[in-house]
């Protein structure tokens, strides 16, 4: 895990409305899902990391005992990059709790991602998880999920997993604007319409028609970094 940058990027951005404005997120989070915000995880420590600061990765938000932990390790690869949160949080809606599963971004490069697995090692594995998440939504097999929009289509197989396993949970994607990180190159959206000339293309290409009943457990939330959230 790389350190949190220092006034910008998503982490940083994240961490300050978990910190200082934790209401104020709370409210965007029933917004956007209808339910009501219980709780937000607190990070797990890392003992490799510089700060010790660890990450939320694959299910291990799930109790250890839990059984779906059991099933995930034939499900997707142990090795490698694991899906990782950038925050997990609870939810209830129509009286249910249900995890909240939080992936943010502060510039467009950051959609971009390929899967780096190989023959030898979990690729076999992780083409199964798509070929099955796929079928689960509807989606064309043929729909290219390795790659450039790789780390989308693993948190959807992940969700697939979840529900499968009745585990309740959703994705939070939460897609910043106005963030001012001081590599230029990068492109920063000032606004919703701007992230969605980036999302359209991914959506698009991962064959996602935003109608499965996956898909309705996938939630989004445009979030100034000053403030006062869009919500699309």
């Amino acid at each position: 895990m790389s350190d949190i940058g220092c006034g910008y990027g998503s982490r940083w951005h994240l961490c300050r409305y978990l910190a200082y404005h934790r209401a104020e997120l709370n409210r965007s989070v029933e917004s956007v899902t209808a339910g009501e915000a219980l709780e937000w995880l607190d990070f797990p420590f890392d003992p490799a990391s510089r700060f010790l600061d660890g990450e939320w990765k694959g299910l291990n938000f799930l109790g250890e005992d839990h059984p779906a932990r059991n099933v995930w390790r034939s499900f997707w690869p142990q090795t490698g990059n694991v899906p990782n949160w950038d925050a997990v949080g609870r939810v209830r809606i129509a009286e249910a709790a249900e995890w909240l599963l939080v992936e943010a971004k502060a510039h467009v490069d950051e959609l971009k991602s390929a899967c780096g697995a190989k023959a030898a090692g979990g690729l076999t594995t992780i083409q199964k998880a798509f070929v099955e998440t796929k079928a689960a939504m509807g989606v064309p097999q043929a729909a290219d999920w390795l790659g450039p929009y790789y780390q989308y289509a693993n948190r959807l197989a992940t969700l697939h997993f979840l529900i499968k396993q009745g585990v309740p949970a959703r994705l939070f994607f939460v897609y910043f604007l106005g963030d001012a990180h001081p590599r230029s190159r990068w492109k920063c959206p000032t606004c919703a319409e701007e992230w969605e000339y980036s999302l359209r293309p991914m959506y698009d290409h991962l064959g996602l028609t935003h109608t499965s009943e996956l898909e309705k457990r996938v939630h989004r939330l445009f979030l100034p970094v000053g403030g006062a959230r869009q919500d699309l």
